[in-house]
């Protein structure tokens, strides 16, 4: 359900009068960069302000992880992107410095080398021979060298994984003919093969578990001394350091909950970190689900599938937002009547839900995005992706209004009602 455009826009139109929000920056390559705007956040108190800013800070520090997951070298590359941008001496009024500007924003907007769409590895439109130039001409102490790694050796592997197309072609190959986990270059998976991987699960999972943990979700697939084992992402394992920063803005996010309900569900969330333990992800996904009084709420750790050819690890994410409580209201019209809607469903009957359980609908407003969820959005969210969480607790289902709201008025100077209406008067 979208909330009224002229509501919406009155109310912007009241706080920033006579000067009009420009809701599109840039474009480059195939992309358009957007703006929104967060309406209402004066009318949260403080508490809940406390509330946003904790659970905003804990969505920036897993920024790092996701590059990681999407790529086993991204790091290294962004990081040497960054160490130009910032200390090359050169002349950066050229044409080729600008098509270096151009790649360097590509890998920031995909979080990596491969397009986040596609997954393809998108190659710079400058040359090898100029980004050795770039490379001479910066501070070549601040290159993010391996330990005992000779500069020489680090740049000739960077330009390698850069400008070759052989390397790392695509991130996510699902072509069933080929050796998926082998194929595809995101770091979820090293050393092994798709068959190993395969067998590795299906071995340790119970297949009588009516209420299965998601196996896999949280960890990387390795072979260590000829065995395959899992490394997972905790304080004390892998992506710590940047765990450890989530736990300590969530550890603040406690102290000014809004309810028993929230404050428990972010302590489980501190604990699954701790720990790795996905029975634990599984107890906070419930509370969390339960929790229908909070206005202000969030979602944060590693929950979509996609990026994995395997459909088993997750990419970690994090949106922060309150409630729309008008639009909400609206909403909550048609989720009450969740029931008749099942009922008279174009489905054969017998899949219809006898009793539709916990089915939450609302309307809100994202104050921050991080992650998979940044900075290309989504514009809506329903969780959790257990079945069986959702079978017998429930899901949430929300719209990004704002984030909905920022893509319509961009839409609007598209260009597209001038080129196909017949006049100005249509218009």
């Amino acid at each position: 359900m979208m909330i009224s455009c002229n509501d919406f826009e009155k109310k912007k139109e009241n706080k920033n009068a006579g000067e009009p929000f420009e809701y599109f920056l840039e474009q480059f390559a195939d992309l358009k960069i957007m703006r929104y705007q967060v309406p209402e956040f004066d009318s949260l108190n403080l508490k809940q302000k406390k509330l946003v800013y904790y659970l905003s800070q804990a969505a920036l520090c897993g920024r790092d992880i996701l590059y990681d997951q999407h790529y086993k070298y991204n790091l290294a590359v962004r990081r040497t992107l960054e160490t130009i941008y910032e200390t090359y001496k050169g002349n950066r009024n050229t044409p080729e410095f600008n098509k270096f500007l151009v790649y360097l924003k590509r890998v920031w907007f995909s979080n990596g080398i491969h397009h986040h769409y596609s997954t393809d590895k998108f190659l710079p439109e400058f040359s090898s021979a100029y980004f050795g130039e770039l490379l001479k001409n910066i501070e070549t102490s601040k290159l993010p060298l391996e330990r005992g790694e000779a500069t020489t050796d680090f740049i000739k592997k960077i330009t390698d994984i850069i400008f070759n197309p052989e390397v790392a072609s695509k991130r996510l190959n699902q072509d069933a003919a080929v050796d998926m986990v082998h194929q595809s270059a995101c770091n979820f998976y090293e050393g092994v093969t798709q068959k190993e991987v395969e067998e590795y699960y299906n071995n340790i999972r119970n297949k009588n578990d009516t209420t299965p943990v998601s196996y896999g979700l949280n960890s990387k697939v390795v072979k260590e001394s000829g065995r395959v084992v899992e490394k997972l992402w905790k304080e004390d394992g892998m992506y710590g350091a940047a765990i450890k920063q989530i736990d300590m803005w969530l550890e603040k996010a406690v102290s000014v909950a809004e309810n028993e309900k929230q404050k428990s569900y972010i302590e489980k969330l501190i604990a699954f970190y701790k720990t790795g333990d996905l029975k634990t992800w599984d107890d906070c996904n419930i509370e969390w689900v339960e929790d229908k009084d909070a206005d202000i709420d969030f979602v944060n750790g590693f929950i979509e599938v996609y990026a994995d050819p395997m459909a088993m690890k997750a990419t970690w994410e994090s949106v922060v937002n309150f409630k729309d409580k008008e639009a909400t209201r609206r909403t909550e019209i048609i989720s009450k009547n969740a029931q008749w809607f099942e009922d008279h469903s174009p489905v054969d009957p017998k899949f219809r839900k006898k009793e539709v359980k916990g089915v939450t609908a609302k309307v809100i407003t994202v104050a921050q995005l991080g992650g998979d969820c940044y900075p290309s959005t989504p514009i809506g969210i329903n969780l959790p992706n257990a079945d069986w969480i959702r079978k017998e607790h429930g899901s949430k289902s929300v719209t990004l209004e704002n984030i909905t709201y920022a893509y319509d008025k961009v839409s609007l100077k598209s260009g597209f009602l001038e080129e196909f209406a017949a006049s100005e008067e249509e218009i």
